[in-house]
């Protein structure tokens, strides 16, 4: 059952007051900077090595985010000619803490009973640039991407095991970070209310993307020539 505060979507990072570092912890080179394109505030982790520097939710270990909603996104960029790693540790129904990992280093997908780690390959903005299906270092004009994690069907799927809810978050470098948010429903790109109505969307589950999640998209410009949307 997903709480009232958590509906219809939690913005992680403005809940919990990312740039006070209260709340959240940082390593290394992680800093806030403001971004004309995408109107905002974005978060980048640069390192050498992903150890080295992150971002993460909540502060301590120990902790729990305690996030119950259905999809996780993820609105970030990797840096380019770089790889990135992202973990999120989420808990089970039977309490057992698991680790899902995505990242550009990862050649093959691998699991254990504790950890499921997803190769990722970035999308480029011009087809060309990168092999598709091919995980590596991303390409030099690697695009901003919508990455959607359905949590409770990677857990039955992967591992037949039922989902209860989402304990920590550590983003890894190399990254650019604009909003990470969970939520029931299905966000999707391109759909305005209108035309989710029109096309009775609402009744699957799938809804316009909230001004929090939205990339900019300039007059006469479609967001999918834009930007990536990759769903989990």
């Amino acid at each position: 059952v997903l709480a009232a505060w958590q509906r219809p979507y939690l913005n992680i990072f403005k809940h919990f007051r990312v740039e006070e570092w209260k709340r959240s912890a940082k390593e290394g080179d992680v800093a806030a900077l403001t971004d004309t394109r995408m109107k905002g505030t974005i978060y980048r982790i640069r390192g050498s090595n992903p150890a080295s520097s992150y971002l993460q939710l909540p502060r301590a270990g120990t902790q729990s985010l305690g996030l119950t909603g259905r999809y996780l996104y993820l609105l970030f960029r990797p840096l380019p000619r770089k790889h990135f790693l992202v973990h999120l540790d989420v808990t089970t129904e039977e309490n057992q803490v698991v680790r899902i990992s995505f990242s550009n280093l990862f050649k093959e997908f691998k699991s254990s009973a504790t950890w499921l780690q997803f190769p990722f390959v970035c999308g480029a903005a011009s087809e060309g640039t990168a092999r598709r299906g091919v995980p590596g270092a991303a390409p030099a004009d690697a695009r901003w991407t919508c990455l959607v994690l359905d949590l409770p069907s990677i857990l039955a799927l992967y591992l037949a095991r039922s989902y209860s809810h989402l304990r920590g978050v550590k983003l890894c470098c190399n990254l650019l970070v604009k909003n990470l948010c969970t939520s029931h429903l299905l966000f999707e790109p391109g759909v305005t209310l209108a035309g989710a109505r029109l096309g009775d969307l609402s009744c699957r589950g799938v809804a316009p993307m909230p001004r929090e999640l939205t990339f900019p998209v300039p007059r006469g410009q479609k967001w999918h020539d834009l930007y990536d949307y990759i769903r989990y």
